[in-house]
């Protein structure tokens, strides 16, 4: 019966925008710019990659939760359960409200609210599948922040129990269930990326007094085993 309900809130949600969206044709170099909101978790193009999200490469027609590499929420699970697929209209209907389809999804992005940007991110995110296939795959479109941090410090292998214990100051402020409520999750981040953005606070480069206190507490060692912690944490 649940599982019925759920699926009926997904119809209903599709109902009031699957007619906006197969009218409107959207402009996929405008898209690109809407994309900028996107590419601080998401990669499309050659190369492409996870990172924070998963690459947005072939989406149309892929089935929600589908990469078999990376590690959805429980959330974002239940959503492909259901069956969804990406197309126009359920790329529009998420895209509008994230959290209105995937009710405790780690996702923080609050959504575009326009519907001309959102036609237009569409229009640009259409390029990069399969179909059609004479449409080259452009260059990454994001690309991990230029950072001087010493190789040695990257290259640390973090002790993840260690980093459990020391969890517990970030989890006054970052949900482990990986939802957020107004705070970013740092849930399933790469570990590369999780080291460079504490040290970026440690050395003042990222702006935020709150953090900058607190990687400014935390040494090497102890970045790498929070790093290797989140990135690996059981829902």
């Amino acid at each position: 019966m649940r599982q019925f309900l759920f699926t009926a809130v997904i119809t209903a949600c599709l109902g009031a925008t699957s007619a906006q969206a197969e009218a409107v044709q959207g402009d996929a170099a405008a898209g690109e710019k809407v994309f900028a909101k996107c590419s601080g978790c998401h990669q499309v193009g050659s190369g492409a990659k996870h990172r924070v999200g998963p690459h947005l490469n072939g989406i149309f027609g892929m089935a929600a939760g589908s990469h078999e590499e990376f590690r959805y929420s429980k959330a974002f699970q239940r959503l492909g359960s259901t069956g969804l697929e990406w197309h126009a209209d359920t790329l529009d209907a998420f895209l509008e409200n994230p959290r209105a389809m995937s009710r405790g999804t780690r996702m923080s992005f609050p959504g575009v609210k326009d519907a001309d940007d959102r036609a237009n991110l569409i229009a640009y995110l259409r390029t990069f599948s399969d179909n059609p296939a004479d449409i080259p795959e452009a260059d990454p479109t994001a690309q991990v922040l230029d950072h001087n941090l010493d190789p040695a410090i990257l290259a640390l292998v973090g002790d993840r129990e260690y980093g459990e214990y020391l969890s517990s100051e970030c989890t006054t402020c970052h949900q482990a269930s990986g939802g957020d409520s107004g705070i970013p999750s740092i849930v399933y981040w790469p570990e590369e990326d999780f080291v460079i953005a504490m040290h970026a606070y440690k050395e003042k480069v990222r702006p935020n007094p709150v953090m900058q206190l607190v990687a400014g507490r935390l040494g090497d060692e102890e970045i790498a085993a929070l790093a290797a912690y989140f990135a690996t944490i059981e829902d």
